[in-house]
């Protein structure tokens, strides 16, 4: 661990990993907090091949979890941690296992069907059913990438591929298809406090597909779409609330072929209490627990003292009913350039730190930074970020 303070704001970041090879943290609507917030599961290819560790956050110790071959083929950041029990999930060579946190034992808990692909892994908040996709397997006449450059990304929304959702109770193994359809499905993501609601996407362009976000209750069978917004604003990169009850996403507005309007927006799982508020500056994704804070990881130019910070960590809080912001963080310096380098910022439970990724240093490597008070942070205006006085 080493900490400094970031150039522009002088907030404190403290550096987690150090090493010639990508290190990352579980992707951003999987939270890797444990042990009452003392210990983080990420992932990291030292070795020549991802594996999972864990790292005490009091002393910076790292634990190797997982001993896999590259040609294995482990889906490390799509790991997910049981709410009620030491206890993760991950996707390894075509099957799904389960690892003891504790005694680090691990076991094979379902195997992939001939002809299907996993999508990813989410556990219901009571800790008993697993819930995941599959993805018909298409590897035959599309050439994906997905993770480098969303290469073939188009192609396979247009297929309109067979996905089913799985539920798989821990306890007996017993699998159930809960819901399918010719449509590419992806994201399928349980509520942390609510353990029959899920949702879950219709995978491509957002501005291409019939719609991105569906709800589904996985005890009576019932889906529906989620943040209608009309006006052709197209919503995704969707996340829960704390509360398990509310959803956030992003999105822009396409006008005249090109994408010139953005919002942030939250609604509950049953479509009450949509909000949306509209502003000049794009996100890769957004983050939060609940209104107090939102975090984005730019993907825009913004000026600064004549250079450009498209870059950097940018919060917004809301108050009385006003989103304020945005404010400029920190510097990321990600290149943003495969899966596993996205910066995928996650702010933790407490709602004290962020957690982002970034290659900076040429690899990546894990950051926490401290979140300070709101109103000492530079804000944005007219496209500029500008110092308080």
């Amino acid at each position: 661990m080493k900490t400094f303070q970031d150039s522009l704001t002088g907030v404190s970041i403290t550096q987690l990993t150090d090493y010639l090879a990508h290190s990352f943290h579980l992707y951003f609507t999987n939270n890797g907090w444990y042990d009452n917030e003392s210990k983080l599961l990420f992932g990291s290819e030292r070795n020549n091949s991802p594996n999972l560790y864990s790292m005490n956050l009091d002393n910076g110790e790292m634990t190797q979890l997982t001993d896999y071959k590259r040609e294995h083929h482990p889906n490390i950041q799509g790991t997910y941690i049981n709410p009620c029990k030491q206890e993760a999930y991950l996707i390894v060579d075509q099957s799904i296992r389960a690892i003891n946190l504790e005694t680090f034992e691990e076991n094979v808990i379902f195997r992939q069907p001939q002809g299907f692909t996993f999508s990813n892994i989410s556990c219901t908040a009571d800790g008993k059913f697993l819930c995941f996709g599959l993805t018909e397997d298409l590897s035959k006449t599309i050439n994906s990438n997905l993770s480098g450059g969303y290469i073939g990304f188009e192609e396979m929304q247009a297929a309109k591929p067979l996905c089913k959702i799985y539920l798989l109770t821990l306890n007996t193994g017993e699998v159930t298809v809960i819901h399918e359809e010719k449509c590419w499905i992806g994201h399928v993501n349980a509520s942390p406090t609510k353990p029959n609601i899920i949702t879950y996407c219709h995978e491509g362009p957002w501005e291409i597909v019939d719609h991105r976000i569906w709800v589904l209750d996985i005890v009576s069978g019932e889906s529906w779409k989620i943040a209608e917004c009309g006006n052709q604003k197209y919503a995704g990169h969707e996340y829960w609330y704390g509360d398990g009850v509310r959803i956030g996403f992003h999105g822009f507005t396409e006008s005249l072929n090109r994408k010139d309007g953005k919002f942030i927006g939250s609604v509950n799982y049953d479509n009450t209490k949509l909000e949306m508020f509209d502003f000049p500056y794009q996100n890769m994704h957004i983050h939060s627990k609940n209104d107090q804070f939102i975090v984005g990881d730019g993907n825009q130019s913004i000026a600064y003292h004549g250079e450009y910070y498209h870059d950097s960590l940018f919060l917004w809080k809301k108050n009385r009913g006003v989103l304020e912001g945005p404010r400029l963080l920190c510097k990321h310096r990600a290149s943003f350039h495969i899966q596993q380098i996205h910066v995928h910022p996650c702010i933790r439970p407490d709602q004290k730190k962020i957690l982002f990724t970034s290659d900076q240093s040429g690899y990546g490597n894990l950051y926490i930074v401290d979140i300070p008070d709101f109103e000492t942070l530079p804000k944005m205006k007219d496209g500029k970020i500008t110092k308080n006085k």
